[in-house]
């Protein structure tokens, strides 16, 4: 009789280690990225705006920024499309934008109903540049310092919190945006 428990019991005993491990998990929100503490992707792509003017890497030396993966196909980057406008206007640190996997026409009526919260945006229609950048999913956010160095990177939807939290404690007290 007790035999026929026996699977019962292991498997109650390994849904109890996997609950344990998962509790006691640091952050369940965080996926590591290999970039982070690495240089940034060097890149040169066509402007949003400006097709005949060219965003690139070299441009970003020198300064914090925000380097923020979106397109107007996605839903969640629609979501924190308010919190990145309100980042813009605190004026702490720049958003670079790159419209991912996008049509010019559709990226451009997006910004001037909904306004524009970035300094730069790199124009990524094929998506081959996000590529570089590790990204599986829109959006993604990179904080890169002035050395080119990705200091942190958070996936999904920012919001005040993420904000408030995660991304402005790590720069320093005294960024403010430069260059434009």
């Amino acid at each position: 009789m007790i035999r026929r428990f026996i699977p019962l019991l292991v498997f109650v005993g390994v849904a109890a280690l996997l609950a344990m491990g998962i509790m006691q998990a640091p952050r369940k929100d965080l996926v590591p990225s290999p970039l982070i503490g690495k240089h940034a992707p060097n890149f040169s792509l066509p402007s949003l705006m400006h097709p005949h003017r060219m965003v690139s890497s070299t441009q970003l030396i020198g300064h914090w920024y925000l380097f923020n993966v979106w397109g107007t196909w996605c839903i969640s980057c629609r979501q924190e499309y308010p919190e990145l406008l309100a980042i813009a206007r605190t004026g702490i640190v720049p958003l670079i934008g790159l419209d991912w996997k996008d049509t010019r026409g559709e990226a451009l009526a997006f910004l001037s109903t909904k306004g524009d919260p970035y300094q730069r945006i790199a124009f990524d229609p094929g998506g081959l540049e996000a590529i570089h950048w590790g990204v599986y999913g829109a959006p993604e956010t990179f904080l890169v310092n002035p050395q080119g160095i990705i200091v942190y990177k958070y996936i999904g939807p920012i919001t005040p919190r993420a904000w408030t939290e995660d991304i402005l404690p790590r720069l320093p007290a005294d960024t403010t945006v430069a260059g434009s």
